[in-house]
């Protein structure tokens, strides 16, 4: 496909997205009805604003779910010292929920428009950003080619491109320099990743590092994390979280063979909360005793499994727990961030499909920090070995510790590689705050 016909491409998928535009309504609405969109802020997804844009410099920030919002909170509130405004969009209804919790009224909250030309373009109408900011891999080809069209500066952090994206981009070069041309900078997370972004035709590139490792620990409620640690007593407790369908079934397997041997706690975190009664049905089915975090059931004596089916608690969830296996890793979903448990004191075990945070498992792994297992019965048999020699668990939590520390300092290369495309903004607020003084006076 040359560059000729790859734009022509991108054209026609621009106005395919304006005439299916106008019958998105129902899909929107089925989404609401399985707890995916907030139903009284659907029309955010086709570009209408539900607040006012604050005067001066505003700069948009996107994130597309939890992970990217966790990972970008850090840089948009060193955004927010130099006085500047940001509007942040968000995916799902669990990151804003995050965003909510972290940031407050400090950022107005929007969930992203749709990628479809009458949504972008009535969001960038509206807001018209100094500066769009985008996280990790949202590659969206309306609002690239829309901000470009507008010569709105649009870079991308903490960008990374999995193996199957790589690929799927590599079969359509044309395609992806027709797109990424229209990037003023990208700042990949390695330099694998940032080669991958050069191959496909993004110029300038940088690398700064994982925002996610400069991110703070997760929080939790300090009197419910000492209520249940009091409930749960001497118990061994190990964690699965982020479990995708077929990983409870293994972390149940789990615990069924620890049994014998510990009167062990499991806790089980599946990624997405709404699967919960699924998970209960299944765990029941085996006999297992389940205490439920969202009926706010107490743990007891007999309790076997603690399902965590909430959203917002997993600082609460790996605090109680010594060991964590990190899901999405026994299936093709290439895995979930290590660095969130090996902040909270863990070892980590992990399947071996992490080719989404290759890097951090590969300085892990080098350090000592996490294990990966091939399946169920090695994550069953690391799992018992670990609560059957302590010395060996807490080396692995130091090791853990260790690498957070190594690989840490992204945000402020993050922050010094943005800083041609801030600094003017910064001293427009500043100039926008002087003359509104002024004016008072």
């Amino acid at each position: 496909m040359s560059l000729v016909w790859a734009r022509v491409t991108l054209t026609a998928y621009r106005w395919l997205g304006a005439a299916i535009y106008p019958f998105l309504g129902s899909y929107l609405a089925f989404r609401a009805t399985k707890g995916k969109e907030e139903h009284s802020r659907r029309r955010e997804r086709y570009g209408h604003p539900s607040a006012e844009r604050p005067e001066g410099p505003l700069i948009w920030a996107h994130a597309a779910s939890v992970g990217e919002t966790v990972a970008v909170i850090p840089l948009i509130e060193e955004l927010l010292k130099r006085g500047i405004s940001v509007v942040l969009t968000t995916g799902t209804v669990t990151s804003a929920s995050v965003a909510k919790e972290r940031l407050g009224g400090r950022v107005i909250h929007q969930y992203v428009p749709l990628d479809l030309k009458p949504a972008v373009s009535r969001f960038l109408d509206y807001w018209h950003p100094d500066l769009a900011i985008i996280a990790e891999s949202e590659i969206w080809p309306m609002t690239i080619l829309e901000l470009g069209a507008r010569r709105m500066p649009q870079v991308l952090v903490n960008g990374r491109l999995s193996d199957r994206s790589f690929a799927s981009w590599r079969r359509r070069p044309h395609l992806a320099e027709a797109l990424f041309e229209n990037l003023s900078m990208v700042i990949a997370q390695s330099e694998e990743d940032a080669e991958r972004f050069r191959a496909l035709g993004a110029r300038p590139v940088a690398v700064s590092g994982n925002l996610k490792v400069d991110t703070k620990p997760l929080v939790c409620d300090e009197t419910e994390l000492r209520r249940l640690q009091h409930r749960i007593g001497e118990r061994g407790v190990w964690a699965a979280v982020s479990t995708h369908p077929g990983e409870e079934a293994v972390a149940a397997d789990v615990h069924q063979f620890l049994k014998p041997r510990h009167k062990a706690l499991t806790i089980i975190v599946p990624r997405h909360p709404e699967r919960a009664d699924e998970v209960e049905d299944m765990l029941a089915s085996r006999g297992l005793a389940v205490a439920r975090r969202s009926r706010g059931d107490l743990i007891t004596s007999e309790t076997q499994i603690y399902l965590g089916d909430t959203i917002g608690e997993m600082g609460l969830y790996l605090r109680l727990a010594s060991i964590a296996f990190v899901g999405g890793s026994l299936t093709w979903k290439g895995g979930h961030n290590p660095l969130e448990p090996a902040m909270l004191d863990c070892a980590i075990l992990s399947g071996r499909n992490v080719q989404n945070f290759r890097d951090s498992y590969r300085s892990l792994l080098k350090n000592g920090g996490a294990r990966l297992v091939n399946d169920g019965d090695t994550l069953a048999k690391s799992v018992e070995f670990l609560f059957s020699n302590r010395r060996t668990g807490d080396k692995m939590r130091a090791a853990a510790l260790k690498t957070v520390e190594e690989l840490s300092g992204a945000l402020p290369r993050t922050v010094r590689t943005l800083e041609p495309y801030v600094k003017p903004l910064t001293v427009k607020a500043e100039l926008y705050q002087d003359g509104n003084r002024l004016g008072r006076w």
